[in-house]
């Protein structure tokens, strides 16, 4: 078989069962796709369940047709075909293998195999943009707080050269995306339907400038339509496609934590920034955190980056209180200052007393705090400098 006609099966296997079907996928990789597909029409499929989901979409067209309209509409828009075969497809996808949820019953959780083509718009190599990237997800009815927060992290993530992935929807994804186009960076938003179809339409001009500078990625054909199901099946994509993915906000039942938790079946790194504890936006990420104690809780792009980043290269600095002078002095020197009231003098004597020191460590400390200008020496003896003087506007 030739190579166009493996791609012409993927296109084809891919619209007669949604993307992740366990079955197919199993089937693709020991028969290939051709036999695949010829097999699925001739009403032999292992599953009654599948049998019947083919039979029900063949009768709106034939299968091999529509993929290569699929093909001729994508040619016509620009966008193109990545698949196995091809040197930018993104292996990481294929972990999806291994990927179990407990307790899954629904179909959107169970079928959860890797996916078998991808549609892309944009001039960036998809493994390539892939390599070094970070999911930034959350709730469309974000708060002013996330978009503040997951458009720090597009940017920063951007701006050291991290490609910001998401899924292209209201809230912190388009947060996460304008981040990193602000950055001058490089952002994905991997859609639940074609990419030739924005969704929501209110984000099309962000859509544009995405596949001008990036890329815009679908499982789904050309002009394949955003129904519910596939937002899920959508997910399972931007955890495994990604080095780790960041929970900035989302309610109690959330998409969004759904991805998260695709990210966590997988093992990458599941992150979630907190919110106030009287968000409803940060109850679906609060949750995660007391109970999953593999999610970590990030605050700014340094802990992200030591999440996903190379071990021993990107840890974040320790979060410290701005330095005071005081913090540089010894605990001699520390005695000696906390010895000295705050309104009144005292002689050398006193001060040694009160700090426990003998008197020639209370001096030879006095004279260096003198030098400070921490302290000041009077005809009395010594007392605290009086504070600088604020500046005014």
């Amino acid at each position: 078989m030739s190579a166009d006609d493996r791609r012409l099966a993927r296109v084809a296997l891919t619209w007669l069962a949604e993307p992740g079907t366990r079955s197919v996928y199993a089937l693709v990789e020991r028969i290939g796709p051709v036999a695949t597909l010829d097999l699925l029409l001739s009403g032999e499929a292992p599953e009654r369940t599948l049998r019947s989901a083919v039979a029900a979409r063949g009768v709106s067209g034939d299968a091999r047709t529509v993929a290569a309209e699929a093909l001729a509409r994508g040619e016509r828009l620009g966008a193109r075909l990545v698949t196995p075969d091809d040197d930018e497809w993104p292996t990481q996808v294929g972990d999806l293998r291994r990927l179990a949820l407990s307790g899954a019953t629904r179909r959107v959780d169970v079928e959860t195999d890797p996916p078998l083509c991808f549609w892309v718009r944009g001039a960036w190599s998809l493994g390539e943009a892939l390599a070094r990237s970070v999911a930034v997800v959350g709730a469309r009815a974000a708060t002013p707080y996330g978009a503040h927060i997951a458009t720090e992290l597009g940017y920063g993530l951007a701006d050291r050269e991290w490609t910001v992935v998401s899924g292209g929807a209201f809230g912190i994804d388009a947060a996460a995306h304008r981040g990193a186009l602000t950055a001058g960076g490089r952002t994905v938003a991997v859609l639940a339907c074609g990419v030739d179809r924005p969704y929501p339409m209110g984000n099309a001009a962000l859509f544009d400038r995405i596949a001008e500078t990036g890329l815009l990625v679908s499982e789904w054909i050309p002009g394949a339509e955003p129904l519910r199901p596939r937002f899920l099946i959508r997910n399972r994509v931007i955890a495994a496609a990604t080095n780790g993915t960041v929970l900035v906000e989302a309610a109690a039942r959330s998409g969004a934590t759904q991805t998260l938790n695709r990210a966590l079946g997988l093992r990458r790194p599941a992150m979630v920034v907190p919110g106030p504890v009287t968000s409803a936006m940060s109850v679906g990420g609060h949750e995660v955190l007391r109970e999953r104690p593999e999610a970590r809780l990030v605050t700014n792009v340094a802990h992200v980056l030591e999440e996903v980043g190379r071990i021993g290269y990107d840890l974040a600095p320790p979060a410290r209180a701005p330095e005071r002078p005081r913090d540089r002095l010894d605990e001699d020197a520390t005695q000696v200052l906390e010895a000295l009231p705050r309104r009144r003098t005292l002689d050398l004597e006193s001060v040694a007393a009160r700090a426990g020191v003998d008197l020639r460590t209370a001096m030879r400390k006095l004279s260096m705090l003198e030098e400070l200008a921490m302290v000041v020496r009077r005809d009395d003896g010594y007392a605290l400098a009086p504070p600088p003087p604020v500046a005014r506007s």
